[in-house]
């Protein structure tokens, strides 16, 4: 979807939602990032920033990210209540992290599309089941909404934000400044597989222990069933309920982790990084891995791997 850049002789009113917990980091670099836009054009409309304790009508209104050891804020009426009516009101909203939490908390998010920190995800699920959640992205621009994904996509949002508001080489300027890329990244290259293994079902942890000894070698779901003692519809039952994920789909995220790792850590071949995670096609791995990650493993060895070595 394609949204026309606005009109750029109007000032752009753009407020900071400093919530309690807020990353203090993360406002005041936006702010810094709006300031500096700025700074380096003084001919055309001017970004006017403010950092605010509650929603009002602006043209955009950002809710950062949040370093707090209890996770996402708590709910907050009044302030949900201020999302929606600045919303309804033309104000085109936006998020970092879990800023999601917030405005998914006003009910803002129902039936879009939106993401958030990776690492966040299943618990963002769990709480908003009807936002339709895109994990992989590091930002979705739906127009009227924008979410970004881990701590520092802030910086992703802010250069989205510039170039939605004030046109791409101007963006792209900013980003030259301050050293930035404004080349498009998905939050995929940068997720990792964290199994869930206190789900309490013994028989499913037994499987998950077994994979994790022996994902090199070939492995098929009867095999996995066979040694949990279970039926095989049983079994993938409990499998998913436990681990969110069916058994082959935990299967590859698991090789495609240790694959990650190799890319990262060694200077092997693809093809024997491949071989030596489970797959004896090189090509087909690669392809996985691409689908998967969001980048070759040539891609990634280059983006990621340690260069000591």
């Amino acid at each position: 979807m394609t949204y026309s850049v606005r009109n750029m002789t109007k000032s752009v009113n753009v407020h900071l939602l400093d919530y309690p917990g807020a990353q203090q980091a993360a406002i005041l670099g936006l702010r810094d990032m709006f300031e500096t836009c700025n700074r380096l054009d003084l001919v055309r409309a001017q970004f006017q920033v403010s950092i605010v304790a509650r929603p009002d009508a602006c043209d955009v209104l950002v809710v950062g990210p949040s370093l707090g050891a209890g996770g996402p804020p708590p709910p907050d009426q009044a302030r949900a209540e201020g999302l929606r009516r600045v919303h309804a009101g033309g104000t085109v909203l936006a998020s970092a992290c879990v800023g999601a939490f917030v405005l998914a908390g006003a009910g803002v998010l129902d039936g879009r599309p939106a993401t958030t920190h990776w690492a966040l995800c299943e618990l963002f699920a769990a709480q908003f089941p009807t936002v339709q959640l895109l994990p992989e992205r590091l930002l979705v621009d739906d127009g009227d909404i924008l979410t970004a994904g881990g701590v520092m996509a802030w910086t992703d949002l802010g250069l989205r934000l510039i170039e939605r508001f004030q046109g791409p080489s101007r963006m792209r300027a900013l980003a030259r400044h301050l050293l930035l890329d404004p080349a498009r990244r998905e939050q995929s290259y940068y997720m990792r597989f964290s199994p869930r293994l206190n789900h309490g079902d013994a028989l499913v942890l037994s499987v998950q222990h077994l994979l994790h000894r022996i994902y090199r070698d070939p492995v098929n779901v009867a095999a996995m069933a066979r040694h949990a003692g279970l039926g095989g519809r049983t079994f993938l039952r409990r499998f998913r309920a436990a681990t969110g994920q069916t058994p082959l789909a935990y299967l590859q995220n698991l090789r495609i982790a240790r694959a990650q790792e190799a890319l990262e850590t060694t200077s092997a071949p693809v093809a024997e990084i491949a071989w030596s995670v489970g797959y004896r096609d090189a090509p087909a791995f690669s392809r996985l891995f691409l689908q998967r990650v969001g980048l070759t493993p040539g891609q990634f060895r280059r983006r990621f791997g340690d260069l000591s070595k």
